[in-house]
C-alpha cells in the first residue's frame, strides 16, 4: 500500500514523504483506517516546525485526525468499518490506533471541522479544573485558534468573556463568532473583576496584565506556551502583581487532567474532545470560519503562512482524499 506522511526534514521545512508500506491487520484492540483530515497545530507543531522546542529532526507531527474506519480488531465492540472517526493522528495518509482512543464523529459535522475538536480541549482541561463558575468573568488574552476557541466554549458554558488580541484580524473573527467584547489591550475598566484569565498567547505581558484584571484569589492559567522571551519584564514585575493580588497563577497544561476517566475523576482528554464533538455538532462552538483547506503536498507553505502569521485564517486544515 501506498502511504504519505508530512515529515519536518529540517528547521523550518516541511515536506510529504511517501512510501510503500505493507499494512498490517488491526490487533485485537485495534481501529486502522484512511485519513480524510488532518490540523495543523500553530502552538506545538509551529515550534517543532521553528526549532523552538529542542527537538531533533526528521519529526514527525501531528496529533489531530479524522478518518474512515477500514477494519477493526478481532475485540473491537464499538466501531465498525465504514464510519468516521478521531483519533491522536499524525499528519498521514493512513492511521492506526487502539479503541479506547477513538471517538466517533457526528454525521453532520464534516471532517474538516471535526478535527477541531482537539484543539477545543487544550482549553477545556482549564474549564474543567478551575474553580470559577458560570457566570464570572473571563478573561482570554491572544485569540489564535486555542484562545479563540476558548472564548468560544466559556462564553458557550454560560461564562461573562472578554478577549484580548492586538492583531485586528484575529479581534475581527472573533466578532464574526458572536464573542462581544474584543479589545486589543485589556480593558482598565475590567481591572480586579475577573474571576479567572486564560492566558493563550505564551507572551509575558500577557501575563502580567491577566495578573492586574484578576480578582483577588482570581486564577491565571498558562494555557500559551512561553516558548521564547518576548518582553524586557522582570520576574519581580510578575511575583509582585502575584503576592499583592492574592493571584493564583497556575499552568494550563492539558494533560494535568487523565486520557480516560478514572475513579473518583471523571473528567479526561478523550471525555473533553467527544463533548467538543457534540458541541460542534450542536452548533455551541462554530469553527467553519476559522480555516482554510489545503493539501498535504503544499505542507511547506501551509506551516510557513502560520509561522509568518501571513495566513488570514487561524487554522490550515490537510484535505487526504485527493492526493
Amino acid at each position: 500500500m501506498k502511504t504519505a506522511q508530512v515529515v519536518f526534514t529540517k528547521c523550518c521545512r516541511a515536506e510529504l514523504v511517501e512510501h510503500s508500506t505493507e499494512i498490517e491487520p488491526p490487533e485485537a484492540h485495534e481501529v486502522t483506517g484512511t485519513t480524510l483530515a488532518t490540523i495543523i497545530s500553530a502552538g506545538t507543531e509551529l515550534a517543532v516546525y521553528q526549532g523552538l522546542a529542542g527537538g531533533t529532526y526528521p519529526a514527525h507531527p501531528g496529533y489531530a485526525a479524522v478518518f474512515r474506519i477500514d477494519a477493526v480488531g478481532s475485540e473491537v465492540k464499538g466501531f465498525r468499518p465504514g464510519e468516521v472517526a478521531f483519533c491522536m493522528g499524525p499528519h498521514r495518509s493512513f492511521q492506526r490506533t487502539k479503541e479506547e482512543f477513538v471517538v466517533r464523529v457526528p454525521s453532520e459535522v464534516p471532517p474538516e471541522q471535526a478535527v477541531f475538536a482537539r484543539m477545543m480541549a487544550v482549553s477545556m482541561s482549564t474549564l474543567t479544573t478551575t474553580a470559577a463558575r458560570p457566570p464570572a468573568a473571563v478573561l482570554v488574552t491572544g485569540l489564535g485558534l486555542v484562545g479563540h476557541l476558548a472564548a468560544q466554549i466559556f462564553a458557550a458554558c454560560g461564562y461573562d468573556v472578554t478577549a484580548v488580541d492586538p492583531a485586528e484580524v484575529r479581534r475581527a473573527i472573533a466578532f464574526d463568532s458572536g464573542i462581544g467584547r474584543v479589545f486589543a489591550n485589556v480593558p482598565p475598566e475590567i481591572a480586579g473583576s475577573v474571576s479567572l484569565a486564560v492566558e493563550c498567547s505564551g507572551n509575558e505581558r500577557a501575563v502580567l496584565d491577566a495578573c492586574g484584571a484578576v480578582r483577588k484569589g482570581g486564577e491565571v492559567v498558562l494555557v500559551g506556551v512561553p516558548w521564547k522571551k518576548r518582553t524586557d519584564l522582570t520576574a519581580f514585575d510578575l511575583l509582585h502583581a502575584v503576592f499583592h493580588r492574592y493571584v493564583v497563577l497556575r499552568s494550563g497544561w492539558e494533560w494535568e487532567v487523565p486520557l480516560l476517566p478514572t475513579d473518583f475523576r471523571q473528567n479526561s482528554i478523550y471525555g473533553n474532545i467527544a463533548a467538543a464533538m457534540r458541541w460542534l455538532s450542536e452548533g455551541r462552538v462554530r469553527v467553519e470560519h476559522l480555516f482554510r483547506v489545503e493539501s498535504p503536498r503544499r505542507a511547506t507553505e501551509a506551516f510557513s503562512a502560520l509561522a509568518s502569521a501571513s495566513c488570514d485564517c487561524l487554522g490550515i486544515v490537510f484535505d487526504w482524499t485527493n492526493l
